[in-house]
Parts: structure tokens; sequence; C-alpha cells
């Protein structure tokens, strides 16, 4: 039976606090009673049944678990409110004490709620492949892991007979190509699987054009691989680390994810490593193309991309640079004195890799870099020791649920904990629910990062980071800006209560820390972006080589990020009015100028890292909010709300499809349902704004939606939210499911309304 281990190390591991907030899967095959191992079968069952109607995992597995570790008092009976019923606080109240008692049983020993982040499928499949080439298959994915891995990719097999860049998403090349070889790696034959699962896997890539038609970063993984050819790859030249600073171009410019990914990349194409060719490895050059490999024409290659998987097409000017590249510099690189210029860019990018490796302790900055750095660095020296730390930190980027093995994206300990704890303390129960907030609170405090990285950060073109929270834990190192924002929030309000409930409250010079990680960043537009400062024109955008992202190759300003902000300096300066006034006054003055720059002309926000308009719209509304202004004094609030009351739905919710996110523009969920997260995000904007003052109809029929969609049925769920369609996205094209979503959301729209609508 799977079990979730919370704040434990391991042989190797290195961690700055004793390893709080670090959480992953371990297989014990003696663990578990029959009623429990039952209990999961049912789990898997179920999901594999509904996978077409529901792609999601409930995370039932890690929610069983917990909920057995942290036994928790009866949870009240449920209520109802009817259409024609007025909500009392009776029923409000019981609604809260439900939810609350369930969702506190969920959390950890150290604070945190764990929870899969996860939903797309090309995390997953590098991990198989590397761990293929490396030989370190069998002896980090057991044959446990490696069962669920394969459960996993099935469930998430379209009925198409290909797999989609996430789980929610259409068949493309990148997603069926990837699944079909990690299958294969993992034991599968080219007939196995229920129905011809694999047949028809391989069916829908010869008919969507072969191999040779998968985007820019599968070429990349095939041909490490082995199946593919490197002159069938655009080149990714290691000489970039090499330009002067002032090149526009330079990739310490870059976002910073941008830059971690192709760091590895550039080293590899630098090499040219290739993988063993294996037997099995000779058989997919065969089961996957067209014609016969040896014929194939590589050049023409290089820029065939599946429509299924074009989202942003190459401009003419991009492809000439590749073509400039391949035809002309590469071969001049090859000679001598040239290719010493070359062995000295090798050099410079595995020294960027073990920079970055050491620094975020071997978690490097998300699961794609992770598998990247390791491995660049199996290629320099497959005996050496940073070959031999990535493999202990491959735990932390896995999930296990109902639906299988999957790999996590950046892992979101802080960023839940910081949106769980505002949730809970709006419920105004804080008195009966203080050793979880006690906890919580511990959290907080363990997981803010106390130093900057080490040396001379800023030659690796790192940005400060002393103060801030990560997105996951203290360990990872990467400062995120609204997650500091959110971290500063939170240990703000604990500061203001009773020690006796929530423990000592943080030192006032990590407040000013925080702030000062905040302040640095702010853009001469008056945004903030998620990582590091903006330093690259946004032209550069033409030359974003990536066929399935948007906004991926420099850093940029997010309204969420600059809510954030703006709202975390809001609160601060409310309690330390003293401290750096004038820059907190001018830095919210052009924060509030930017949200307002940004609204859309029907009144709502573009959300860059959730769906889509509802995430925006209430982050930007909640900093309006708090800083003074309401329905009454200002047009863009009276026009956010004039937008979501256009989006409510017959029965008092509302529901946004992740193509709004993708096509930018609005769309329902097919069907028009609800979808309780986004009704609960609308229902936070039009409390912000004050719509309550003018008609709380419209508020009091979607908190309905909230109440009768708690789930009632069975020990294992009394009080939970019912998992639906995805929340969460990045580069406008690409889905994460925040599983936590479903029960912080609720909760905090639910506290919300009792402290500002029913009783105001």
């Amino acid at each position: 039976m799977w079990k979730l281990k919370i704040a434990e190390g391991g042989p190797g591991l290195v961690s700055l606090n004793n390893f709080v907030g670090r959480q992953h899967w371990e297989f014990d095959p003696d663990a578990g009673t029959p009623e429990e191992l039952a209990q999961v079968e049912k789990a898997r069952h179920d999901f594999k049944n509904n996978r077409f109607l529901m792609k999601q995992s409930a995370d039932l597995l890690m929610r069983m678990q917990l909920r057995k570790e942290n036994p928790c008092p009866p949870i009240p009976a449920p209520v109802e409110v009817k259409e024609a019923e007025v909500i009392t606080e009776e029923a409000l109240i019981t609604t809260m004490r439900r939810a609350l008692s369930f969702y506190s049983s969920i959390q950890a020993h150290d604070g945190h709620w764990p929870a899969e982040s996860a939903g797309p499928l090309f995390f997953l499949q590098p991990f198989v492949m590397a761990l293929y080439i490396t030989g370190g298959l069998n002896a980090i994915f057991l044959p446990a892991h490696q069962k669920e891995i394969i459960r996993y990719l099935y469930n998430h097999q379209n009925e198409d007979g290909g797999w989609g860049f996430h789980i929610e998403g259409h068949s493309t090349m990148f997603g069926s190509a990837l699944s079909y070889i990690a299958l294969r790696l993992l034991g599968e034959g080219p007939e196995d699987g229920e129905d011809g699962a694999m047949a028809r896997g391989r069916k829908w890539i010869l008919d969507h054009g072969g191999l040779v038609a998968i985007p820019s970063w599968g070429k990349f993984w095939v041909t490490v691989l082995g199946v593919y050819e490197w002159s069938g790859c655009n080149p990714l030249p290691p000489e970039f680390w090499l330009l002067p600073k002032i090149f526009p171009m330079h990739p310490g410019k870059m976002l910073c994810y941008c830059r971690l990914v192709y760091m590895p990349m550039s080293y590899l194409y630098g090499k040219r490593f290739v993988g063993p060719i294996t037997g099995l490895i000779q058989t997919l050059r065969q089961e996957l193309y067209n014609e016969p490999y040896h014929q194939i024409n590589w050049n023409k290659a290089r820029n065939t991309i599946a429509k299924e998987d074009l989202y942003y097409p190459h401009p003419l000017i991009q492809d000439m640079l590749w073509g400039f590249l391949h035809h002309v510099v590469e071969p001049i690189l090859s000679y001598w004195p040239f290719s010493m210029m070359r062995e000295k860019a090798l050099k410079a990018a595995i020294g960027h890799v073990h920079y970055e490796d050491e620094n975020s302790r071997y978690l490097c900055i998300g699961s794609v870099e992770k598998v990247l750095c390791l491995i660049a660095c199996w290629a320099e020296d497959p005996n050496g020791e940073a070959y031999k730390l990535h493999l202990g930190r491959i735990p932390d980027n896995y999930w296990v649920a109902e639906d299988g093995l999957k790999i996590q994206s950046f892992r979101c300990q802080m960023w839940d904990a910081g949106f769980a704890i505002q949730a809970i303390l709006s419920c105004n129960l804080n008195k009966e629910h203080w050793p979880t907030l006690r906890k919580a609170h511990e959290f907080v405090k363990a997981s803010q990062v106390l130093e900057n990285p080490s040396g001379d950060f800023k030659a690796m073109y790192r940005h400060i980071s002393k103060g801030a929270w990560t997105f996951s834990m203290q360990d990872h190192g990467w400062q995120v800006f609204d997650c500091t924002a959110e971290g500063l929030k939170v240990a703000i309000l604990f500061a203001q209560m009773s020690p006796d409930l929530v423990g000592e409250k943080m030192e006032t010079q990590r407040f000013y820390d925080a702030v000062n990680v905040i302040l640095s960043l702010q853009s001469s537009n008056g945004g903030f972006p998620a990582w590091e400062p903006q330093r690259a024109y946004a032209w550069l955008e033409k030359f974003n080589p990536t066929e399935f992202f948007e906004d991926t190759l420099i850093e940029r300003e997010y309204v969420e990020c600059t809510s954030s902000a703006v709202h975390g300096l809001a609160l601060f300066k409310k309690f330390y009015p003293r401290h750096r006034r004038t820059e907190i006054d001018n830095s919210i003055y052009q924060g509030i100028q930017y949200i307002e720059d940004v609204q859309e002309p029907d009144g709502s926000w573009y959300g860059h890292w959730g769906i889509c308009y509802t995430y925006g719209t209430w982050f930007a509304v909640g900093a309006l909010a708090a800083c003074g202004r309401n329905y009454k004094n200002c047009p863009a609030l009276r026009k956010a709300c004039e937008f979501l009351l256009s989006k409510q739905l017959s029965n008092g919710g509302w529901g946004e499809s992740y193509l709004s996110s993708q096509n930018k523009v609005w769309t329902n969920i097919e069907g028009n349902r609800a979808n309780l997260v986004q009704t609960a995000w609308a229902l936070l904007s039009l409390i912000d704004a004050g719509q309550s003052e003018i008609d709380p109809t419209p508020i009091h029929r979607g908190v309905k939606v909230l109440i009768n969609s708690q789930m009632k049925d069975g020990e294992m769920k009394d009080g939970d939210f019912p998992q639906q369609e995805i929340t969460g996205v990045f580069m406008r094209n690409c889905t994460l499911n925040y599983s936590s979503y479903r029960n912080i959301f609720p909760i905090w729209a639910l506290g919300e309304y009792r402290r500002r609508v029913l009783f105001a």
C-alpha cells in the first residue's frame, strides 16, 4: 500500500529546515488492512470507469490516509438550503464547521496541506526516458512504481487513442508519442493494453505524421533517447552562455523557467549526447515512423510540427534564425579553433546546472528542469556525486492518487497554505481550530527563505531571495513574489493573534525582509512579475521556440502577482506604518494604476495562472478593495461586478472552461456546469467589490450552490467538496490541478459571506 511521508529526509539529502514541507510517497507491500486495500481498489476502479467524464483525480489516497491518521470529532449533520429558502446563520456555520473539520483532518503534522499539483502529461515521460538511458529505471521505479505509472498513462489515454498535452486536452503528438514510448520502456508490448490501447496509440501517431511531427521539446527528448537524430532538431547552442550581457537575447534575461530548461538542453545538444541504442530503441525507430528511419529527411523534420500541437507557430524570422544557426554557425563551430569555444560553452552551461542544483538542494525550479539537469549531470559523469544526489530527490516530484503515479509541477505546499490560512481565519472560528492554525503558523515560519542564493548570485542571473517564500518549501529556494506576498499577509495576520492560540509571531525583521523582496521586483509600468525583475524586451517573444506555449521566453508582469503585492503591502502598512512608508505608498499607487490599466474592456481581468477571468478578477478586485476602493467610488469595480453577474449561471454558480485561457475569451464549461472553485472566486470578488450593498441576491444564490454541494455520503468524504474541472493553468495552454482549491475557496467564500454579507 502507498504511504505518504511528511517532513522526512533520506540518504545524502540536505535540508535547511529539517525537511519541513517535504512530501513523498513510498510503497509498503505489507501496509494496509484488507478493508483499506479494498477501499483503494474501489477508488481506482471508479476512476477508471469514469475517466472520460472526470479526468482529474480527487486525491483520494492522500485523503484516506490522513483522515485515518488525524481522527476528528464527529462532523455535524449536513444541511441543504432550498431555492426559496433564506440562508440562516445556523446553516452557514454548520457548513463551515463541517468543511473546517474535514480540511483540518487532512493537514500534515508539519502544518502544510499535502495535495496534488499535476495535470500536464509531459511531466512524467521524461523521467522514465532519462532513467532508462542512465540505467536507473528499475532501481528508482520499482515494480510498484511502474505499475502505477502504466495505470496513469492508460487512464489518461483519450478515446481516439492519443494522449493530450494535459489531462483535459485533445490528443497531441507530444503527449501521444512520449506516452507510447514511456509505456514501451516500462515493458508494455506494441499490442498490449485494454482494447488494444498501445496499437490505437501507435495508429494515432502514424496517422498524424509519425514521430517527425513531434514539437521541439519532444524532438529533444526522443533524440536523447536515440529514436530521432540531432540533425532533425533546431540548434540549442551552449555558446549563448558566453554572450556579452548587453546582448538582447542573452539567456540571463530570459524568464527563469525558460532559461533553466534550455540550460541543460544546450549542454546535451552541445555534446550531441545520445543514450545507448538498445534493441528496444531500434524497434521504436521502426514502430513510430511512416518511412524507413534511414530515409527520413531530417532537415525537413526540423520544422515539421503536427497541427494538433501548434498553439504558437514560429514566425518567419525565427525559422530564418534556426536555419542560419543550423546550416552556417553549427558547421563552423565544429572546426578548430572555433571548437575551443564549444568546449568553453559546455563548461559554462554545466557550471550553471551545478549552481542551480546546489541552491535548490537538487529539487530544481520545477520537474521539467529537474529531469533535464539529472541527465546532464549523468552525461558529464555517470558516477558523479551530482547524479546520485539527483536520484535521491526524485521522490519529491511524484504524486500517487487513484489514477496512478504522476509527476507534479513545482509542488504547492506554501501556496496552498497561504490561501488555506486566510480561508480559515475568514470563518472567525479560530478558538475551535487553534491547533490547525498553530501548526500552519509554524509551517509558515519554517518556510521563509532566510538567505540569498550562494556566492555571486547576480553573476548566475539570480535575484535576491532572503525574506521570500517559495511555491513549495524553503529547501526549494526559488523566490516567487505572489507567494511572498501571500506569506507576508498570513504572517502579519498571525502576528495580531494571541500567542496562546497560534504561537509566537515572527521577528519583525523577517517582515521587513519580505517587504524588501517585494519592493525589489516592481516594473516601471507598476506591475509585478512572478520570479525575477523584467529584464528583456517584449519583441523577444517572437523567438519563443516552444510551439505549445505562449509568453514563455521573457519575464512579464501579471495581474495576480501585482494584486498580491499591493494587497500585502497595504496590510503591512497598516501595522508597520513607519517602515519605508514613501516607497510603499508609491509602490501601491503604481500597482493600482497597473491593475486598472490592464482591466479588459468587459470589466474582467485575465488570469495567467488560474482559469482564468474569474481567477484574475478575484485577485484584482481584492487588491483594489484592500486599498479602499468600493463599488461606489471605483468604476473598475462596478465594471467587474457587471462582468461577473453577466456570467452567473441559472443555478446561481459560475463555471469557466480551461478553453478561456487557451483562446483568451470567456468559455463556459461544457453543459453550463458550475464549478465550485470558480463560484467561490466570483463570490469573493462580488463581496470585496461591495455588490451586497447594491443587490445581495446574486451572492445569496451563489452561496447556496456552495452549501448544497458539500459532500454528505461516507465517513471519508463527509464535509469535503467534490473534485470538478481543473482550475489552474500556466503559459496559457497547459492546465494544472490544484486539488486543495476545492476546499480552500468554498470555505473562504462562506467565511467572507458570513462576516460581510449575512451580518453586515
